[in-house]
């Protein structure tokens, strides 16, 4: 089976010369002396670190393409012709009450101070790239309409350009951040919730207490990592002022800066743009409990966690660790994806992709819970974007999965969004969308829903914010008729036994009933007795 083609992809802007590649090094199978280009190898070698990273920065997100060999797609969803889960209770159970309009799709999570949410999605963490300080407005006032929770990710006060510390290295004033916090509170409208992560050097200066004493807000997420890369927030920084302050700032900064022949190389043109890192963290079950307890003493309510496709050990840390710390929703991250700046090559071939995870979170879930533990509420995260695979997610990890974590799928129709209120201003609408109007309320099916909503304030609304509306809406319909047509008009009703593996690998490796097996046991009873 043909995973992936490695040396040369779109994401780093390469191409195999030769139609005929080898499979194992993705090196065409002529390479000539005097090619030229242009495939990763050869670019390599006079653009060197630079290929790593999928571009343009700032203008893209980035998906792996490696095939697994086991995904969502190999699970079906059960239907059934009687019975009817989750109606209200003294709800008669009949045609006229059973309608795929009926169904609840509300979510909550949490320990004992729940959050609801009106679809069981949520964003991905939009930190410190380009991409995500760009489209925030968008993601962000669109999740609040939507009823679903916003996460800022990581490194935001770090890279604020007008950050401002104290004598003792905190953040005193962060406008970035508080721009950040502002937008989505605006729109709040008491579903969903904003949350902001911390990594090391979040830690480092202070940023939870910045935005718990001057935002007051209620939930803080810790962040082990994410399914794109196991070693921290990455930026590109586009010029040597920038990447020196934020070398003072305390970041690792690629090439470093400081050393006079990369200033040359910048000022030559040979350097185009520097990288900033963020350290690794390192977990300790009692640093962990430790860090957890202060953080409600600074004044949280709620604490959740984010981790990425680490081993079964660091799973295994995050839902023990989790369970002991009261932690309100912990959210796993499988391999692969990324909102923009993840190093290509760990992207397709490092950490445990998504369906495989899930199946390990399951079975740890049950075996925690078999000795007394209870389990903190859990979302999973990696290459979600419709409700097919939402339904499934959630089936699969029933009764823990409690919501699925979208990044690129939620960007996705902000960017989109964006757009099409610039192409309307400019009018340079290309015909994929004119062909539905030329006007915002004409393009987007959800403007008048939105404008009898909010009146005369949908004008604060960003177009990309209405396709984010949008597009949950069209995830929230679908999800209903899945739901309504396995009978489940509740998602708490969700189970195992409503989907089946398709392949009998899929069936080993997730614990679901392969599809001849599924129910057979059941349908013998009826057909024998």
């Amino acid at each position: 089976m043909n995973l992936r083609q490695p040396n040369a992809n779109e994401a780093t802007g390469t191409v195999n010369r030769s139609r005929s590649v080898s499979p194992v090094s993705g090196i065409c199978t002529r390479c000539m002396d005097g090619c030229k280009g242009s495939c990763e190898s050869w670019l390599s070698s006079f653009r060197g670190r630079e290929v790593l990273y999928a571009g343009p920065f700032g203008e893209i997100t980035a998906g792996a393409d490696k095939n697994y060999p086991i995904d969502y797609s190999h699970l079906n969803i059960q239907g059934y012709a009687a019975g009817a889960k989750g109606l209200p209770e003294g709800t008669e159970i009949n045609s006229d009450n059973a309608i795929f309009t009926s169904v609840n799709t509300e979510t909550e999570y949490g320990w004992d101070r729940k959050v609801r949410m009106r679809i069981p999605i949520f964003t991905g963490a939009l930190g410190s790239t380009e991409i995500a300080r760009a489209n925030w407005e968008h993601v962000a006032i669109g999740a609040a309409i939507s009823g679903i929770t916003c996460v800022c990710g990581e490194n935001v006060c770090g890279v604020d350009p007008d950050l401002v510390l104290d004598n003792k290295g905190k953040v005193q004033r962060s406008p970035e951040m508080d721009r950040r916090i502002e937008i989505y509170k605006k729109f709040a409208e008491g579903y969903g919730e904003m949350l902001v992560q911390l990594n090391v050097e979040d830690s480092r200066i202070g940023t939870a207490e910045y935005v718990s004493s001057k935002h007051n807000l209620e939930t803080i997420e810790l962040k082990w990592g994410q399914g794109a890369k196991s070693i921290g927030g990455e930026v590109k920084v586009p010029s040597l002022e920038r990447a020196l302050e934020l070398k003072k700032r305390g970041y690792l900064v690629l090439p470093d800066p400081t050393f006079p022949m990369n200033a040359n190389a910048y000022k030559s043109g040979a350097i185009k743009e520097f990288e900033r890192h963020s350290r690794l963290g390192f977990i300790t079950k009692e640093s962990f409990l430790e860090h957890t307890d202060r953080l409600r003493e600074i004044g949280f309510k709620r604490i959740t966690v984010k981790t990425g496709a680490y081993s079964a050990v660091e799973l295994a840390m995050a839902i023990r660790f989790s369970s002991e710390a009261k932690i309100d929703l912990l959210t796993i991250d499988g391999a692969s994806g990324g909102t923009g700046m993840s190093p290509w090559p760990m992207m397709n071939e490092w950490g445990i992709p998504t369906f495989y995870l899930e199946a390990l979170v399951y079975d740890f879930c049950e075996r925690l819970k078999q000795k007394g533990k209870r389990i903190p509420n859990i979302a999973m995260a990696g290459g979600f974007s419709d409700e097919t695979s939402i339904f499934k997610a959630i089936a699969m990890g029933s009764p823990y999965i409690k919501a699925v974590c979208m990044g690129r799928g939620l960007m996705i129709p902000a960017m989109v969004g964006k757009h099409i209120g610039k192409w309307v201003k400019d009018g340079d609408l290309p015909k994929t969308v004119s062909k539905y109007g030329t006007r915002i309320e004409e393009i987007f099916v959800s403007y008048e829903e939105l404008k009898q909503r909010y009146g005369e304030r949908l004008k604060e609304i960003p177009t990309g914010a209405i396709g984010v509306y949008t597009y949950t809406q069209k995830i929230k319909t679908g999800l209903q008729q899945l739901m309504a047509g396995s009978r489940n008009f509740a998602l708490t009703t969700i189970s195992r036994k409503d989907i089946m593996a398709l392949t009998e690998e899929a069936a080993k490796v997730s614990g679901i009933p392969y599809i001849m097996d599924a129910y057979k046991e059941e349908a013998l009873e009826i057909l024998l007795d």
